[in-house]
């Protein structure tokens, strides 16, 4: 049903004459308006530009693809495995080896609708964690309101914009580093932060631009699943804001700073910030057991999500480029309720994440670089609660062929604290994996 309706829709392209053109022939400026992600690096919000003129729709078709040659180890203290009981089978860790993942692969469609008017779409074509294409989301963004009357509220429109659709809400920064399935160019390491902030609900955004400062406030519906259905728990919608400050202090320096907040109402909906990408992580089958399937039940494998509901989190994130020299950090606090029901529990818990990544770029284009990441999680599912700790170090490098195909390699080292609140029978009491992962990227 699904392929079927993406035939049609393309049908429909077609007949309805709009104007397809590929990436070679679209004009700078409009590749850049439409698709930014594609066309830079180190690019966060979409810049507020002036919006190219219009003479007719125009959709641009591009797509990622991501491959991966792992080769880690891992290992475990957890005290259960290995230990035969009588005549059962001892649950011991899957025997790794090194060889290719599956490859990933995205599709989108980027369209100009009018003047400062944008669609984005994407689609999953082969994601970890599904195997058949479907639609991650899309939006719609708003620039300028020229199609309602030319220059209606072009004083406001200016400095304004708006963001409305099924697609990532707009908290912290990570997620605009990060891997979406295929889309790894951005992404100096192979994998995403431990704590991956990311989530997909129906959302509307309104940004504020002025004088080098950033301002957004948000809402969303909180859920991953969209269905008009409340069942029987409570649910609510999510508010989240962003103030930051990004500039080219000069030719050498860039100096970008922002805050994030967001609090999500819900107890059946609420608790998706950490757990909403359905594509999966980059380390596959890490401290997974002969018990456990061969996967697709066990996608997130190196990610940590306290599972907390009605959460209350902010991350900062500071960013500095001199020269080829690049820095970026994060700060994230997340609180929140482990209840399974409408009962909370009595006391709250919470987590703490750092990240610091340090670049160097080199070569005539930065097409070469160097460069590490630092990333710790630690917490308690509440007072009572035993501390989680969980750290991870990455270094590495990469060589951007052109500016769409770009090919990685990191050595990446995580360990698990060995405590008991990990669970008697899990893996990640005492775990650890660690090895080299090689990737390719390619986005247009």
């Amino acid at each position: 049903m699904k392929t079927m309706l993406i035939r049609a829709s393309m049908l429909t392209m077609f007949v309805a004459g709009i104007n397809f053109i590929s990436a070679q022939e679209v004009p700078t400026s409009m590749r850049d308006y439409l698709a930014p992600e594609k066309s830079s690096r180190n690019v966060f919000e979409d810049p507020k530009v002036e919006a190219p003129e219009y003479d007719g729709v125009k959709v641009s078709v591009g797509g990622d693809f991501a491959l991966q040659f792992q080769g880690l180890d891992h290992e475990t203290a957890a005290p259960s495995l290995g230990l035969k009981t009588g005549t059962v089978i001892p649950n011991t860790l899957r025997v790794m080896g090194s060889d290719f993942n599956l490859p990933t692969a995205n599709l989108d469609v980027n369209a100009y609708l009018a003047k400062g008017l944008k669609m984005h779409l994407r689609t999953y074509l082969s994601a970890r964690h599904h195997n058949e294409a479907w639609v991650k989301g899309g939006y719609i963004q708003v620039d300028n309101l020229d199609f309602i009357k030319e220059g209606f509220a072009a004083d406001i429109m200016k400095y304004a914009r708006v963001k409305v659709g099924m697609d990532e809400i707009n908290y912290g920064d990570t997620h605009f580093r990060r891997t979406d399935n295929a889309k790894a160019i951005n992404n100096p390491f192979v994998g995403n932060y431990i704590m991956d902030s990311f989530t997909t609900e129906a959302f509307g955004e309104a940004y504020g631009f002025y004088n080098n400062f950033i301002g957004m406030v948000g809402m969303s519906n909180g859920k991953l699943n969209q269905t008009a259905v409340k069942g029987t728990s409570w649910n609510s919608p999510s508010v989240y804001a962003k103030i930051g400050w990004d500039k080219q202090v000069n030719a050498d320096l860039r100096v970008r700073m922002t805050g994030s907040f967001i609090q999500t109402n819900g107890l059946s909906s609420g608790g998706n910030l950490y757990s909403a990408d359905r594509a999966g992580g980059r380390y596959y089958y890490t401290l997974l057991t002969e018990n456990d399937l061969m996967g697709q039940d066990n996608f997130a494998t190196g990610r940590f999500n306290p599972g907390f509901k009605k959460v209350k989190a902010f991350q900062v994130n500071p960013f500095i480029k001199y020269q080829g020299l690049e820095f970026f950090g994060v700060y994230e606090y997340v609180t929140g309720n482990k209840a399974a029901g409408l009962t909370p529990r009595a006391t709250r818990g919470d987590y703490t994440q750092l990240g610091a990544e340090l670049l160097y770029r080199l070569g005539g284009n930065e097409q070469f670089y160097l460069g590490g990441r630092y990333n710790s999680v630690t917490g308690q599912d509440d007072e009572v609660s035993a501390e989680r700790k969980i750290d991870r170090f990455n270094v590495g490098g990469g060589w951007f062929m052109t500016k769409n195909v770009v090919a990685k390699v990191e050595y990446v080292s995580q360990k698990y604290n060995d405590d008991a609140v990990w669970g008697a029978t899990s893996a990640l009491r005492g775990g650890k994996f660690n090895g080299f992962m090689f990737e390719a990227s390619i986005g247009f």
